[in-house]
């Protein structure tokens, strides 16, 4: 999160995913810095409405997608104009309800991509991390090949002892599907025992959470690393760090 070429993916692709807190196109300048292939963004603003506000907006949302139901706060996916951004037509529902906020897509037909923003959703049961356990229960059989990275408000330090579908049950069923976290891989932590916070719960230092999180089949493991933004670069944006993924490809 080492440009892609439309349909010739070459051997490194960075990823970024970032919870802006708002705003977007008031912060590209900071962004930008990071030179990615592709962004996953929330709480962003819808690009077709806002991108007409400035230049620089107008050219970094020129490849995206987006979802939500506020113009000011949803999840976008920005790419190079080189690689080919195809939404793919995933079960979202739960007894009629619309599950909040998923963009499953593929990159030049090569892999799929699940962007997440784990959302309350006036969900009077399944809020935030039950969001994502329903959407994985509908499409499981799906996620080969996959990576599901963005802002998942969850940790295994809030699992409920009469619930099956914790934290850390999803973290179980992902690596039964031979998909884990990048991050865990990388450092050898535990789950709950995060040494690098990626929230700081009102911009305060003393608040520090670990709820975001690049999940990747293991066949995109080797070679791959994830770095997490610093809060004296990032704080004054946002509450949220950006998770930086350098993914090696089988090519």
């Amino acid at each position: 999160m080492v440009n892609i070429v439309l349909y010739n993916i070459v051997n490194r692709m960075k990823i970024v995913s970032w919870n802006c807190n708002g705003a977007l196109r008031k912060k590209l300048h900071k962004l930008s810095t990071l030179e990615a292939d592709l962004y996953i963004i929330q709480e962003c603003e819808n690009p077709d409405i806002y991108s007409g506000q400035s230049e620089e907006f107008h050219t970094f949302s020129a490849n995206n997608l987006w979802a939500g139901k506020s113009k000011h706060r949803g999840l976008g996916v920005f790419a190079k104009n080189s690689l080919k951004l195809e939404r793919l037509n995933w079960d979202h529902s739960y007894r009629g309800r619309e599950l909040q906020w998923f963009i499953p897509f593929s990159i030049n037909n090569e892999f799929n991509i699940v962007a997440v923003w784990n959302h309350h959703a006036n969900a009077k049961a399944f809020k935030y991390i039950g969001q994502f356990w329903l959407f994985m229960q509908n499409n499981k059989d799906k996620f080969k090949n996959s990576i599901i990275c963005g802002d998942f408000n969850s940790n295994t330090i809030w699992d409920h002892w009469d619930r099956w579908w914790n934290h850390s049950d999803v973290v179980r069923e992902l690596d039964d599907l031979g998909i884990a976290s990048l991050y865990h891989a990388q450092t050898g932590e535990k789950q709950g025992m995060e040494n690098q916070p990626t929230f700081y719960m009102h911009r305060k230092s003393e608040k520090p959470y670990h709820i975001d999180y690049a999940f990747i089949s293991r066949s995109m493991m080797s070679g791959s690393m994830v770095k997490i933004g610093s809060p004296s670069e990032w704080l004054e944006l946002s509450d949220h760090m950006p998770l930086v993924v350098e993914l090696m490809t089988d090519n």
